[in-house]
């Protein structure tokens, strides 16, 4: 659904509790009355006048106010009718405890989810579950909760679908006098999801970073665009471990997902865990720099260096002055001090002077600092002086502390830095945290143009897979396979089809080379174990002798009616020093088709070196896919063998947008794709297809660029310009157009005068998720990012489409030339479109031009109630009215 009525689970100011007074209705009770909830809490049972202290309803038509929160732990079969007398009411939330029944078929799942559903939404009731055990948010005295323990309030937020997970939170949360902004435990998720819980997080303040468990994600599209947004805004720390019996491809799309979202995924319980203690207690990197090491030892300054190398990262050179001044604490003269070791006897002072130092290094990203017992034996003095620096400094500061170095210093310390056992859990936590800033500046930076204007022949992409389909195939032949790539720009070895030896001779003859013969059919897929390719072959007698062979040993294997397409009939190719890599399409299941990446050859299947990325790809995102293999660190290395790394990116643009306009492809694989200097050069492909059910872009997770927005207009001068959705790629021109914008109209658009745009709000405005968001531009002729911009319109939406914010700027160059009203009128079509009811923005009083425009087109207009400088802007698109 959407996140209206979330409030009501997550910040409601009464609450009934419906059940038949059993020990889980009991523990629940005392949950709610043990924390500071500032509202009525109502039990509602039968038989009972009292428990817990509390007075006891017979009913909900008994009920002295109307709850907004409902937890019930009735029978299943009874929730649908308690979920609708409760939103006649004027209840808007409820969590269900009760699991499903294990013992429950598919089909009786699902018509129970149907009937809660059907019972909730004609009141918009938000449901939690079934299987809900624990919905806690400390700050509002909320602990909703069957687990019997209560949760301290702390500055990370947990989402799971798993019961134990929240059990395990809450365990690990009292053991280590830590806390967490929220528990939400979703259950089932029938109707709030995982989607609805990250939207929802994404714009409370107390939840300043976010870790999730899931084991499998159903939604995939809103998942990925609700975890996106929240990703944008805070840290988030996932566990997602593999299933038993799950291909190992799977758990490679799900990491696949998570980076492209821009989250940081961690192995096991104790990395998440360590994630919240540093989240909750230390600043997130500013910068992606050195993590300087220091303290009273040199085994442990050497096991954090190694634990740091570990975590692809190495120590790296402190700034000169820091490397000076630190000589004086140094046990040992080197040429760095990072880590540095302060000897054993090191006291208060030496770690004062040392945090001193490293505090005033631009340079540095965080520091570590370490203690072991030593004769000076003050640790709870260096343990104050660490905690009272790390208040101090703006960057994240660590400790590994050694117990036995002082129970009240450790603390003391604690309560101030995130503090660990070991030197090693300390770098993997911060190596976390780097890793998610880290995630998120490659998310910003502007992706490349396309090094060529690709523009695909989809024309005869789709009479290739219409003819297939209609002949009831399930995989394209290596003609029509050779055709398919050619017409999306991936250059193939020359294919020639031949429908009979004597075809195959003659084509042969044509060629005048030696040539590679290859049966077709339908009913063979390994062609070299059946005995249908022939390599080398010389001279049209040799190829003539050769298929005729081929034809008899498959009617031996198959039988005289076997299907027989004929013959693929291609000239030998040699490219002396060309790497083999293979690429292509396999499908990502909820998450639909996937890309992948990586060496190829005969020996794919046992060098295992391949990485994969999900649609929509840009030359950015396809070269981000080809440096996690090995092979990439070989292609880069390799002297005058260095391939067109471009050329390579860019096949893998080409295998994304044919997956985009084509639902019909199930399967994609090219092995070997010849890489040289030159270019590339397919070898053979083998395309796997299926009937298309829908609009292909459905199957994808990520909304792929609306083409279908693309238009051409003409200006009064004459002039064609391009109208269309905003790149990636348009980021630098968007910025150009700002720097030669005259300030007092920049100042209308951002609120400010600025020279130029940050390259962050550059990313955040061209970098848009489609589902979410729409931004339309103008520009001239030329490639996306190279073609000038002359006016950008941008809506942002809520996510239940209730409301967009828009904006507008318009090059100078254009100015009345009715560009303003112009994309003005279409950015309000495409909201109605999209089923969003009003469209908003702020003008700024002195805005007269966009007043006009706006009272044009009938938005209210009213002075604005946070700022007397602007006025509120508004136009309902669901024809109800102002």
């Amino acid at each position: 659904m959407t996140v209206r009525n979330l409030e009501s689970l997550f910040q409601p100011r009464s609450i009934a509790l419906i059940g038949e007074a059993s020990d889980t209705d009991r523990r629940i009770l005392r949950n709610l009355l043990s924390e500071p909830f500032q509202g009525p809490v109502m039990p509602v049972m039968a038989g009972i006048d009292s428990m817990g202290g509390v007075p006891v309803f017979p009913g909900i038509d008994d009920l002295p106010a109307v709850p907004d929160l409902a937890v019930i732990t009735r029978p299943l079969e009874e929730v649908p009718a308690l979920i609708t007398a409760l939103g006649e009411r004027g209840t808007r939330g409820v969590i269900i405890t009760r699991a499903v029944p294990r013992d429950y078929t598919r089909e009786q799942r699902e018509a129970l989810e149907q009937t809660i559903l059907e019972a909730s939404r004609p009141h918009l009731v938000r449901v939690a579950g079934p299987g809900s055990s624990c919905i806690s948010v400390p700050h509002r005295g909320l602990h909703a909760s069957s687990l019997p323990i209560t949760l301290a309030a702390g500055k990370a937020a947990l989402v799971t679908k798993s019961s134990a997970m929240a059990g395990a939170a809450l365990r690990w949360c009292r053991e280590n006098d830590s806390g967490l902004s929220h528990i939400i435990h979703i259950g089932a998720a029938t109707d709030v999801d995982l989607g609805d819980s990250f939207d929802y997080l994404a714009t409370d303040h107390r939840a300043r970073a976010v870790i999730v468990y899931i084991e499998r994600v159903r939604r995939a599209r809103k998942f990925m665009s609700a975890l996106r947004r929240l990703a944008r805004m805070k840290p988030v720390i996932i566990l997602k471990p593999p299933q038993v019996g799950e291909e190992e491809i799977d758990d490679f799309v799900y990491d696949a997902a998570f980076r492209r979202a821009g989250v940081v995924r961690v192995d096991d319980l104790e990395e998440l865990f360590s994630a919240v203690e540093i989240l909750d207690s230390s600043r997130v990197p500013g910068r992606d720099g050195p993590l300087a090491i220091f303290g009273n030892s040199r085994s442990l300054g050497l096991l954090a260096s190694n634990a740091l190398r570990r975590h692809d990262s190495s120590p790296q050179q402190l700034a000169p002055e820091s490397n000076e001044a630190l000589q004086e604490l140094a046990r040992r003269n080197a040429s760095s001090h990072n880590p540095l070791d302060m000897g054993v006897d090191a006291g208060a002072d030496a770690y004062d002077r040392a945090l001193e130092i490293l505090g005033k290094d631009r340079r540095i990203s965080g520091i570590l600092a370490l203690k072991a017992p030593g004769a000076s034996d003050d640790g709870d003095a260096v343990a104050e002086v660490v905690a009272r620096h790390a208040k101090r400094l703006r960057k994240p500061v660590l400790a590994a502390w050694d117990p036995s170095a002082g129970e009240a210093g450790l603390r003391r310390l604690a309560a101030a830095v995130p503090a660990f056992s070991y030197p090693e859990e300390a770098v993997r936590a911060y190596s976390r945290l780097l890793q998610y800033r880290r995630s998120q500046t490659l998310l910003m930076q502007t992706p490349p143009s396309l090094p060529e204007d690709f523009t695909p022949d989809y024309e005869q992409a789709r009479l290739i897979l219409s003819a297939a389909l209609t002949a009831g195939r399930d995989h394209l032949n290596e003609y029509q396979t050779g055709r398919l790539l050619s017409a999306y720009g991936i250059p193939c070895v020359d294919s020639r089809r031949a429908n009979d030896p004597e075809e195959a001779a003659a084509v042969a003859a044509e060629l005048n080379q030696p040539v590679a013969l290859k049966l077709m059919s339908p009913e063979v897929q390994l062609k070299s174990q059946a005995g249908s390719v022939a390599l080398d072959l010389t001279g049209p007698e040799a190829v003539r002798a050769e298929a005729e062979a081929m034809l008899a040993r498959l009617h031996e294997l198959r039988g005289e009616d076997v299907a027989v397409d004929g013959f693929a009939v291609q000239p030998m190719t040699r490219r002396d020093g060309a790497f083999e890599l293979t690429l292509g399409v396999r499908p990502g299941g909820p998450f639909g088709p996937v890309l992948y990446f990586g060496h190829g050859g005969t020996e794919t299947e046992a060098i295992a070196d391949w990485a994969c990325g999900l649609p929509p790809l840009n030359m950015h995102l396809a070269r981000e896919i080809m440096q996690r293999t090995r092979i990439y660190g070989l292609l880069v290395d390799s002297g005058l063998r260095k391939p067109d790394l471009d050329a390579v990116a860019l096949s893998l643009v080409k295998l994304s947008q044919l997956v985009i306009d084509f639902g019909a492809i199930e399967s994609l694989d090219i092995n070997p794709l010849w890489a040289t200097g030159h270019g590339v050069l397919a070898l053979d492909a083998g395309v796997g297809i299926q009937p298309q059910r829908g609009d292909p872009a459905e199957s994808l997770c990520i909304r792929p660029y609306p083409t279908e927005l693309n238009e051409r207009i003409e200006l009064p001068d004459g002039q064609c310009l391009n109208l269309r959705p905003v790149l990636p790629e348009d980021g630098p021109q968007l910025n150009a157009m700002v720097e030669r914008t005259p300030p007092e109209q920049v100042r209308m658009r951002f609120f400010q005068a600025l020279k130029s745009l940050p390259q962050e709000l550059a990313a955040r405005l061209t970098q848009i998720d489609y589902d979410r968001e729409m931004a339309l531009v103008i520009t001239r002729d030329g490639i996306p990012g190279r073609a000038p911009l002359l006016g950008m319109v941008h809506i942002s939406a809520d996510p239940d489409l209730e409301q967009a914010e828009y904006d507008i700027m318009l090059d100078p160059s254009v100015a009345g030339m009715g560009l303003g009203p112009m994309l003005m009128h279409r950015i309000v079509d495409y909201a109605r479109q999209r089923g969003i009811r009003e469209i908003y923005g702020e003008v700024l009083r002195e805005n007269e031009p966009m007043l006009k425009i706006n009272e044009a087109m009938g938005f209210r207009i009213e002075p604005s109630s946070d700022d007397p400088g602007l006025m509120h802007v508004a136009l309902r698109l669901d024809g109800s009215g102002a």
